[in-house]
Order: structure tokens, then C-alpha cells, then sequence
């Protein structure tokens, strides 16, 4: 990817991280929420010239991004739009933070695919696939861990930053999308990685 296209996206992140900060719905659920986008785009900028990205991947964490910090400004539960999203599956809710899950194992899903590859860490693609798959749900997991101590903190978060909206079942439908994400990422991206990580080799 030309280096100027990824300027580009860290400036459309900045534009649309400053438009989230301004007056969020709570100011604590946003810094939450929006924190791990921040990170990884401060984490990509130090590591630019020592390690490299594909552009698919510069593109999907720059998407994920933007998921982040959208559902910061709002909470997930209250992004315009989104309450007829997945209504047939989940109806009576918004379901924006459901996109937020498929994206939190789409991404990093190719994320670690791109860094095994890259230090030739399996023999086999199959066991590659399988740990990919697992890293992710571990990932999700973990991410609910988190939702759940910060809720234990405070009531507030309770309501904002876990987003149940009352669904008993949150928590496993959000790892099953994440599961879905991770999948189909290793099933519908694998071949245009490979050609992106032999140019950037050859490169």
C-alpha cells in the first residue's frame, strides 16, 4: 500500500476520533471504548518501518477503528441507524455492538494469520487455521472479561460499555460473532493475503 493512501486513513481516523470526542453520550465510556483503536494506531506508526503491514490489513484495522470509535461516541447501544440491524436474529435491541464483535474476530484473525506466516511459526496450515481460530476466541473472551470487571466498577459502565441491553445471552452470541468473523476472514481473505504478503516480501 502507498504510503500516502495510509496517511490518508490515519487522517480520516483523526478526523473521525476528534468528531467522537466532541460531546460523547458518557465521557468515561468513551475513553473505554475507544482507547484500543488509539493504541493500535500509535502501535502501527512506531512499528511502520520495522514491520511493515499488508494493505488489507492496514485497511481492515483502519475499518475496526472506526467501529471503535463510533460506538464510543454513542455507546453501542444507542448508534443511530442500527436498531433494525440484525432484527430478525436479535430483534428489540440495537445491534450495533454486534458488528463491533464479528470485526473483533475478522481483524485480528488476519492480523495473527499475517504474523505466524511472516515467522513461519506452523508446518501446517491446518494448525495454523485452527490456532488462528482459537486466538480469537481467546481474544473475544477475554475482551468479555474486561466488559465484565469494568462493570463491577461501575453502574454506569454497567448500562454503557457491557451493552447487554437485557439480552441473557449476550455474552456468548458476542464470541459466537466473533467466531463468524475469525472463520470467515481465513476462508473468504486467504488468497488475497498471500498475494499481498508475497509482494510485500518481494518488496
Amino acid at each position: 500500500m502507498a504510503v500516502r493512501t495510509l496517511w490518508f486513513l490515519m487522517a480520516v481516523f483523526i478526523v473521525v476520533l476528534a468528531w467522537s470526542a466532541y460531546q460523547p453520550y458518557d465521557l468515561v465510556t468513551w475513553a473505554l471504548e475507544v482507547s484500543p483503536a488509539i493504541a493500535a494506531a500509535i502501535l502501527l506508526l512506531v512499528s511502520y518501518r520495522r514491520f511493515k503491514l499488508t494493505g488489507l490489513l492496514y485497511v481492515l484495522i483502519f475499518l475496526h477503528a472506526v467501529v471503535l470509535v463510533v460506538g464510543g461516541h454513542y455507546t453501542y447501544a444507542k448508534v443511530p441507524y442500527f436498531d433494525g440491524f440484525m432484527s430478525l436474529i436479535w430483534p428489540d435491541r440495537n445491534n450495533y455492538d454486534k458488528l463491533g464483535h464479528f470485526m473483533q474476530g475478522l481483524v485480528p484473525a488476519l492480523a495473527c494469520r499475517e504474523i505466524v506466516l511472516r515467522y513461519e511459526v506452523f508446518n501446517s496450515r491446518a494448525w495454523m487455521n485452527f490456532f488462528i481460530v482459537m486466538f480469537c476466541l481467546g481474544f473475544s473472551a477475554f475482551y468479555e472479561l474486561i466488559e465484565w470487571w469494568v462493570a463491577l466498577l461501575s453502574s454506569e459502565a454497567e448500562d454503557s460499555f457491557l451493552g447487554t441491553q437485557g439480552y441473557v445471552w449476550d455474552t456468548q452470541s458476542d464470541m459466537f460473532l466473533a467466531l463468524i468473523g475469525a472463520v470467515l476472514a481465513l476462508v473468504v481473505f486467504s488468497r488475497w493475503h498471500n498475494k499481498q504478503l508475497v509482494a510485500l516480501t518481494e518488496s
